[in-house]
């Protein structure tokens, strides 16, 4: 695959996204719960493994007595501008040394909260190897994945073509379609909660692999 631009996901494409959703309920168990903190802990991780995210912060405050309206609304406050306690994960570093070594622009489109992404970015310390990271929530909603809105930005920033970018990232659900039909080449990391997703042909994207370190075989630049 002959490629001049590298694009990255950011959540489980270079880190494992359960790492800061634990890092974010020990923030919250630590400020309701100072002297007991693993007590809410491991109440929310369990609520998370049963049903879900949804309603976590609700049902573990009504487990201690600490339930209000107010105090949700603190708990996702602290749980999005907390700082993370994330690493990248070890296949994603070497790759990302190996292609900053080569010159090759690196670049990032995510999807989320504008202050939970950025603070993710700056955690895993990845303005070491990338050179611009698109949180698409900070272009406005409507231009989230499925939207090739971020990735038309980057074709003009580097002056290539559509078929010089590769995007690696997780989710079939979204990552690919509508990238792929405007001719973006597109890599599936078999990773994270999307890995055995099944969807149409149209969503699949060109390549699958099981770690990022066998872009070195597949990408040439």
């Amino acid at each position: 695959m002959n490629v001049k631009v590298i694009v990255f996901d950011l959540d489980d494409t270079l880190y494992d996204e359960i790492e800061f959703v634990k890092s974010g309920f020990f923030a919250v168990a630590r400020y309701f719960m100072p002297t007991e903190p693993q007590k809410l802990y491991n109440t929310m991780l369990d609520i998370l493994d049963k049903k879900g995210r949804g309603y976590v912060f609700d049902e573990a405050l009504q487990t201690f007595a600490l339930y209000s309206k107010a105090n949700v609304k603190k708990a996702l406050n602290i749980y999005r501008t907390h700082t993370p306690n994330i690493q990248l994960n070890k296949d994603a570093k070497e790759i990302l040394e190996y292609y900053k070594r080569q010159n090759t622009p690196l670049y990032i489109v995510t999807d989320g909260n504008k202050v939970v992404q950025a603070n993710k970015f700056f955690a895993l310390r990845l303005e070491k190897w990338i050179k611009k990271p698109f949180i698409t929530h900070r272009y406005g909603i409507i231009h989230a994945k499925p939207s090739p809105y971020c990735f038309l930005k980057i074709a003009l920033l580097e002056n290539v073509n559509y078929e010089d970018i590769v995007y690696i990232a997780d989710n079939i659900n979204k990552d690919f379609v509508d990238i792929k039909a405007l001719g973006f080449r597109t890599i599936q990391i078999k990773q994270g909660m999307f890995k055995n997703t099944q969807k149409p042909q149209k969503y699949e994207a060109e390549l699958r692999i099981q770690s990022l370190l066998e872009l070195q075989k597949i990408l040439t630049l």
